[in-house]
């Protein structure tokens, strides 16, 4: 069968397509790949390829001016204009990409961000779509616990309306230039419609109760990694030997405007609590450096270099903190934007960490959530938490599967296939849904909208106790 992935994001997005990538070549699947054109070099030197360019720089737009700004008294309209023009750079650049890389294909599978380009393509295409979610992305109450399940439920169709309404342009532009109908359906409702399944690539132990609620209709299979070794793992290693194990600090593909304040603050609340202090610097402008109470390096291999640490601090990207607990480690999530809050919160309910926004930390804050989670019953809890969390290569072949019987389903007919646990994929519909294609019990389909992302924008602090960020 022929595969068709065209995923947008910063590497945390792009990863786990990748996993699925090799996986289904590695099942003999032809597989074709679109990305940021920043992130070519990355899945080329997975061994998928050649990849094409898919929207623009997603590190360049991370770092755009839009997320620099602080909370105030500003021009509504401005603002609105220049968050639509923001979250619709790309998308006539992506849709033709796309368009090309699907001909003939079987499946188009696509990520969480820019999914309405991805639909549009196959509904133009008459082809299968299915989508990796790296977070709730969907209508639930899970999320909203001390909330009733009514208003919950309310709550996700006044934001995809609002977040709609961002894309509006840009959606029917696209739907212009592919010959589609123009619709009043909101872009997510047509997605839910669509989708021969929707891939929750994040652990069902992180939500508890979420599996039951949507009732396999969305299969929770955990996070997907390529858990890559780095060229600066050995050495690392070597470091982390020569001493006390480190903590760890990283903060992916997530800019800051000084990175190098950041560092002194880390080393600094380090000494002070004498521990050593490993610095991944990501997308940081810093050089590496090495002496033996700090070690910083650009990359390191989660799965190897997590289980030597004291504990994690990072920013709460789903990547990051599946890596955090699967390696058993008391976690300090310092989140930034995008979903990280929610991550955040998920780990203090585990009771495995503790959390901060990153933009407010002081020297004192952080010394005070180092010192959380350094108590033993931490480290107990996040023991326990990783015997529980679902193995990277039980994830990719469940991925997988599903994907295969999502195909096969979409231009065959109904798969025969065996599902891990309970869950299994809804199946694809055109117009209308079938009655026996869900277990629908406890749950109100038609209420059933997408919750979409908040982009929320931090307020940079002149005080120079804390570090300016940039989301």
């Amino acid at each position: 069968m022929k595969f068709a992935i065209a995923v947008h994001g910063t590497r945390g997005d792009i990863e786990p397509c990748a996993v699925v990538a090799l996986e289904l070549i590695r099942r003999g699947h032809d597989v074709s790949m679109a990305v940021p054109p920043n992130l070519i070099p990355f899945v080329q030197a997975c061994g998928i390829g050649p990849a094409l360019p898919y929207g623009v720089d997603s590190q360049q737009q991370l770092e755009a001016s839009i997320f620099r700004k602080s909370w105030g008294i500003r021009n509504p309209r401005r603002e609105w204009r220049e968050l639509e023009d923001y979250l619709s750079q790309g998308w006539a650049e992506m849709s033709n990409a796309l368009v090309a890389l699907a001909q003939d294909a079987d499946l188009i599978l696509t990520g969480t961000t820019y999914q309405e380009v991805a639909a549009n393509v196959a509904e133009h295409l008459d082809t299968p779509l299915a989508s990796l979610h790296y977070f709730p992305f969907r209508a639930n109450s899970v999320m909203f616990p001390c909330v009733p399940g009514w208003l919950a439920h309310a709550i996700w169709p006044m934001a995809e309306s609002l977040y709609w309404r961002l894309m509006k342009r840009a959606d029917i532009a696209q739907r212009r230039a592919l010959g589609l109908p123009r619709t009043r359906k909101r872009a997510i409702r047509r997605i839910v419609e669509l989708s021969a399944v929707e891939i929750q690539a994040y652990d069902p132990l992180l939500f508890d109760g979420l599996a039951q609620e949507w009732a396999g209709r969305r299969p929770l299979i955990g996070s997907l990694t390529l858990e890559l070794d780095t060229d600066s793992d050995a050495h690392t290693n070597s470091w982390i030997d020569e001493g006390e194990p480190p903590i760890y600090f990283g903060f992916g593909s997530m800019p800051v405007e000084c990175p190098a304040a950041a560092v002194a603050m880390i080393t600094e609340v380090c000494a002070e609590l004498g521990e050593r202090a490993l610095i991944c610097s990501g997308v940081w402008d810093i050089p590496e450096s090495s002496s033996p109470e700090v070690r910083i390096v650009r990359d390191i291999n989660h799965a190897r270099v997590f289980p030597k640490c004291r504990a994690v601090v990072h920013h709460g990207g789903a990547g990051t903190t599946a890596a955090g607990l699967r390696a058993g480690m008391p976690t300090f999530v310092l989140w930034i934007s995008a979903e990280q809050p929610l991550w955040a919160k998920q780990v203090t309910k585990l009771g495995v960490g503790t959390s901060e926004r990153f933009s407010i930390a002081t020297p004192e804050s952080i010394r005070t959530g180092l010192q959380t989670v350094l108590v033993p019953e931490y480290r107990r809890r996040a023991a326990k938490v990783a015997e529980q969390m679902r193995t990277p290569r039980d994830s990719v072949e469940a991925a997988a599967d599903l994907l295969e019987a999502a195909a096969r389903d979409g231009r065959a007919g109904e798969p025969q296939f065996t599902y891990v646990g309970s869950h299994r994929p809804a199946d694809r519909h055109e117009h209308e849904m079938s009655p026996a294609a869900f277990d629908n019990t406890g749950c109100d389909v038609l209420t059933d909208r997408a919750h979409q992302r908040v982009i929320r924008f931090n307020a940079v602090h002149s005080s120079d106790r804390r570090i300016p960020v940039a989301e």
